[in-house]
């Protein structure tokens, strides 16, 4: 791979252009309406062919009022066909950016002679030329296409400082902000007016298809990788940064692992961005796949170790005092999670201290004694509470129990412990609270 200036601006220009695309699409993506970034970077093509038409120039002014007006529209019709026609938001998007880019693409075909619009450039778009279209600013000489993307992202920026707070709060709970004094719809409109006019600075470097990507997948991507806003805004930006840089170096490197000569770099940066959101999906340190299978492995395991515990103490309350205890094969055909788990789960209790192994035999210590009580104490006030509160049968109500137990707060036993009358439903008695 040999870097030429030529590749440093083709990375600028389309990580100023993800920017200015990954802004908006954050907020897309927190409302739960990341296809109407798809809607509208679709639907804005007719108002750019239609702008051209009546005015006769292809001024970006002009082509950005007809983007803005049709991007308005779009969500005005989105809302319209989902109440008049009684179809889900999904669909309504789908029936308009569909019919809408459908237009814009007849438009350009129909007048192919008077709109000056190359519909392989509007929908691939050909960010690897935007170097050789320059322009002059403070005095250097700069691919147009960075300073269009380039002036999308600082209006955008400086929308959002403004209009920080609004934009916060409507995305998160638009009745409260409606209460408060704000105007949601005002937003959205706004949000939307960004959005279209962004797609349509995007539409030479990355086209109208790809744009889609850079508007939704970097919010989407941070979402994943954090809870709080302003963060979520910071990651947007950098993971856009990321996928253009990436996507880049990818369409110079990987063709030649199989023998092609090229592949586009708008396709490489999408695919990038792709790239970056699968492996967040996995490695998230809160909602990633990786971790949501540690805390699911250390739920079983601990309700595993409370079940050894509750039924040793249970076995401990039936047995005679000369009847043998618990062998470990007991405890593996009683307890239902898969035996790895339960392998563990004995590993855990032994190592606690809550149990000995003697002669393959298992005996409560003192500490697991106690461990033990507190959690039959919980299981018996739930089932006290299911039958005499709720007026379940006393023969439907220890599966209930055995599963609210594990996931019962020091509040939630105080509170029941209201009903704490000695004895559960079958008679058995209530292990005393601890001091």
């Amino acid at each position: 791979m040999t870097w030429q200036l030529y590749d440093t601006w083709v990375v600028i220009t389309g990580a100023l252009c993800a920017m200015a695309c990954a802004l908006p699409g954050a907020q897309l993506v927190l409302r739960r309406r990341s296809m109407m970034g798809d809607a509208i970077s679709h639907a804005v093509l007719p108002g750019v062919a239609i702008a051209f038409l009546i005015t006769a120039t292809s001024d970006p002014l002009v082509m950005l009022a007809g983007a803005v007006v049709i991007g308005i529209l779009t969500t005005f019709l989105v809302d319209l066909v989902q109440r008049a026609g009684r179809t889900e938001i999904g669909a309504s998007m789908g029936i308009v950016f569909t019919t809408l880019f459908a237009l814009g693409l007849v438009l350009i075909r129909a007048f192919a002679d008077d709109v000056v619009i190359d519909p392989h450039v509007v929908i691939y778009g050909s960010i690897e030329l935007s170097y050789l279209d320059q322009t002059e600013l403070l005095g250097w000489s700069v691919p147009r296409g960075a300073v269009v993307n380039g002036g999308a992202l600082v209006i955008n920026g400086i929308l959002f400082l403004l209009f920080y707070k609004e934009l916060k709060l409507t995305a998160f709970d638009e009745s409260l902000a409606a209460a408060m004094g704000f105007r949601p719809r005002l937003v959205q409109g706004v949000l939307m007016a960004m959005t279209a006019a962004t797609a349509v600075a995007a539409f030479e470097t990355v086209g109208s298809i790809l744009v889609v990507a850079m508007i939704i997948v970097p919010g989407a991507t941070a979402w994943m990788l954090t809870d709080r806003y302003g963060t979520m805004l910071v990651l947007t930006l950098m993971l856009a940064i990321g996928s253009a840089l990436l996507g880049h170096v990818a369409a110079l490197v990987v063709p030649g692992w199989f023998g092609f000569e090229g592949m586009s770099t708008s396709g490489a940066m999408a695919v990038m961005s792709g790239v970056l959101f699968v492996l967040a999906w996995v490695c998230s340190p809160r909602h990633g796949l990786v971790a949501k299978a540690m805390v699911r492995r250390a739920l079983s395991l601990r309700i595993a170790r409370e079940d050894i515990l509750g039924l040793l103490y249970r076995y401990e309350e039936r047995r005679s005092e000369d009847s043998s205890a618990l062998s470990v094969g007991d405890i593996r055909e009683a307890i239902t999670l898969p035996r790895r788990v339960v392998a563990s789960a004995l590993r855990g209790v032994r190592a606690a201290g809550h149990v000995v192994v003697e002669s393959d035999r298992l005996q409560l210590t003192d500490a697991g004694r106690s461990a033990a009580s507190s959690l039959v104490r919980t299981h018996r006030l739930w089932e006290r509470f299911l039958w005499e509160r709720l007026g379940l049968r006393p023969d439907h109500i220890h599966g209930t129990a055995d599963r609210l137990e594990h996931f019962t707060s020091a509040s939630m036993i105080e509170e029941l412990s209201e009903h704490d009358e000695g004895e559960d439903p079958h008679g058995r008695p209530i292990p005393p609270a601890e001091d």
